[in-house]
């Protein structure tokens, strides 16, 4: 029996031997491939005949018959974004289910002519047998619904290479569709099943012979299975990849940069990643695939040198003209993992992204915001473009959708006028649909962004008070402190909420509790404070002292040109003072005492300052950095916007000042700003 066994492996290897021959690829050195030929039996453990020959003598196979079967798209390769995750993992797993079933339905024919001995026709037999049992592994890979389905599956069949790596594959596909509860629970009946040992243990040993996909891809797949970094299995694959890294083409080096970015650092990985940057460096100029190059630049992450990053940005400049809307959308998010920040790409990606918007995902657009934002990269006609774009498709969106991408626009601190108004409406229409997660997400942004829809402004403030109070029983404090200090800088005082918010115990806890961002609670009681004194002259005393103002000890100017161009304005130093402090806590950069009658600067003096006086106007001159106004405008962002409301109803006149283009502007140019803003008529 074994010598029978002998004469079909044995009769499979002269066919294949022979084929080669007579197949024009075979003679060409530039399609060669050095591998070991591994001849297995239907078991698939290796015979006597390849260790003791084979392993010393390497044949040349073209690659026409060393094609893996297991095949996925590059787009299945690496998963971009989470939208459409179902759509497109079905797509993956169809993909691999039906390349499979194609290439197991194609038999190798001997070349015409040939003698083909009794011993080769018992081997094609064989052969052929193997090919429809392939195929009707398949087909019943196809219905399986879970992990241990395909489990069941793989224990009536051979454990070879190509039902490990689809079925490890298979197993991820379907686990990867499942919420995090499902996850887990299908995890650990997958690591409880009797066959996953069995299969673990297959892939381990069979991992040395496996052709270059298979192992990527079944790589890939136990490590997104979640089986631990530091097992045998994981280990053995990882050194069979190092050995066999200069083998990878650019899909597999896509796949393998992956998997390695998912992983938990240590040595091993280390080594790795630190080899394939080598080798992606190297090979940079022969990569013509700019998804699969994008995949390994976002991979190789932002520890990757600057000289590889310089080469990466010139590679994809030269290809600039080949992007698509979604080859552009994904450059956002490989830029921001790399921490690098290149103009020329992003400006580019930009003008792609606004001539494609129709169609693009929920979560394609939000990624390509908060990678503008990771990226400290501003574009307002990319910015008008999504937001216009999310405006006139409304009906689409839930409001969660709607509120992540405010949220978004107000980190970027760009004011999307029409979509703010057009949610607005929708709040007035329906408070009730609000969670109390998107109520405090819409305070938060409109407040800082300063926005509230013209005409409905009390409306809009009234539903949201509303919706509010069905969540104060059990709202946490931190969080209602956060609502009302955004109510405030809005210019609303919500009375249930302030009622809520005074207790002694609320404010008590607030107060002593240890918290990470004391600071920030503390600031926002005393917005709080200034509000209740300055516009609430009906709301009811703090049961317990807030806190006191901190002043500054310092009284010397951080703006040196304004007080030069002040000083030629007015062509006396008495006439103004810098750096005003204010009992209820807000500092006025310069101050100026004006006659009311005249209009004509009168000398300020600190030990007597003609408060009450009202023939004495009061000018206060603030001087704001970019970031205190929404992007590319003069809107001043919520806090200076309170700040300027509080110090009008204190009787100043306001002059606002965008400092960093103040500074850009000729004296004389200045002046003529200053005079024009300071004497103007109220």
């Amino acid at each position: 029996m074994m010598s029978s066994k002998m004469n079909r492996r044995l009769g499979c290897l002269i066919t294949t031997i022979r084929q080669m021959q007579a197949c024009p690829s075979a003679v060409s050195p530039c399609s060669r491939t050095v591998v070991r030929t591994c001849v297995s039996g239907t078991n698939g453990h290796k015979g006597t005949v390849q260790s003791l020959s084979l392993r010393r003598c390497p044949l040349y196979i073209p690659p026409c018959w060393l094609q893996s079967s297991a095949r996925f798209s590059s787009q299945d390769a690496c998963i971009v974004s989470t939208e459409s995750t179902s759509a497109n993992e079905q797509k993956s797993v169809d993909g691999l289910l039906n390349d499979q079933t194609q290439n197991s339905v194609e038999l190798p024919r001997p070349p015409p002519g040939s003698t083909v001995t009794t011993e080769t026709d018992g081997s094609a037999g064989e052969e052929v047998g193997e090919r429809s049992m392939m195929r009707q592994y398949f087909d019943d890979l196809r219905k399986c619904i879970s992990p241990c389905d395909v489990l069941d599956l793989a224990s009536k069949y051979p454990t070879s290479q190509k039902y490990i790596s689809n079925s490890l594959a298979t197993m991820w596909m379907l686990t990867k569709r499942l919420s995090e509860d499902q996850k887990r629970y299908e995890r650990q009946l997958m690591f409880q099943h009797p066959q996953f040992g069995q299969l673990c243990k297959s892939a381990m040993e069979e991992a040395r012979y496996m052709c270059r996909e298979d192992l990527v891809y079944s790589l890939h797949a136990v490590v997104k299975l979640g089986i631990p970094q530091n097992t045998r299995l994981v280990q053995t694959m990882l050194r069979v990849c190092q050995e066999r890294l200069n083998e990878f083409d650019d899909r597999c080096l896509s796949v393998f940069a992956s998997t390695l970015q998912g992983m938990e650092k240590c040595k091993n990985v280390q080594a790795l990643q630190d080899g394939l940057q080598l080798l992606v460096e190297q090979r940079i100029s022969k990569i013509s695939n700019i998804f699969m190059l994008q995949t390994m630049m976002k991979c190789i992450g932002k520890e990757s040198p600057l000289s590889l990053k310089t080469k990466l940005e010139s590679k994809i400049l030269s290809q600039i003209d080949q992007l698509t809307v979604s080859n552009a959308q994904y450059m956002f998010s490989v830029l921001a993992e790399m921490t690098y920040r290149s103009l020329p790409i992003l400006d580019a990606c930009s003008d792609k992204i606004i001539e494609g918007l129709e169609g693009r995902s929920f979560w394609q657009l939000l990624t390509v915001l908060r990678s503008c934002n990771d990226l400290l990269y501003r574009n307002r006609v990319l910015f008008s473009a999504i937001a216009n774009y999310v405006a006139s498709t409304f009906y689409m969106w839930d409001n969660r959708q709607i509120v992540l991408f405010l949220s978004a626009f107000e980190n970027l601190s760009f004011r999307p006028t029409a979509l703010m108004d057009a949610f607005a409406e929708k709040v007035i229409s329906h408070p009730d649909s609000l969670t109390m997660k998107d109520i405090l997400a819409i305070l938060r942004t409109y407040s800082l962004l300063n926005h509230i829809p013209e005409g409905q402004d009390q409306q809009f403030l009234q539903a949201l008070n509303e919706a509010l109070n069905n969540y104060l029983p059990r709202i946490p404090h931190a969080d209602l402190l956060r609502a009302v200090y955004s109510f405030c800088i809005l210019g609303y005082l919500p009375q249930p909420a302030l009622d809520r918010l005074l207790q002694e115990d609320v404010l008590h806890e607030l107060t002593t509790a240890e918290r990470q961002n004391v600071e920030q609670t503390e600031m926002m009681l005393r917005a709080v404070n200034v509000c209740l004194a300055l516009e609430g002259p009906s709301a009811p005393k703090p049961a317990v002292p807030l806190f006191a103002e901190k002043w500054s000890s310092h009284h010397v100017s951080h703006f040196p040109e304004m007080q030069e161009r002040l000083l030629a304005l007015l062509g006396d130093a008495s006439l103004f003072r810098p750096s005003v402090k204010l009992t209820c806590g807000y500092n006025i950069d310069f101050q100026i005492l004006m006659d009311a009658d005249t209009r004509e600067a009168v000398p300020s003096s600190e030990a007597d300052q003609p408060e009450d006086d009202s023939r004495i106007q009061r000018v206060a001159v603030l001087c704001a950095p970019t970031s205190a106004f929404c992007f590319d405008s003069r809107h001043p962002r919520g806090r200076l916007a309170m700040k300027m409301r509080h110090l009008r109803r204190m009787g100043f006149h306001v002059v606002l000042v965008h400092y960093p283009e103040f500074q850009k502007l000729k004296q004389d140019e200045a002046v003529q700003l200053l005079k024009r803003e300071i004497f103007s008529s109220q």
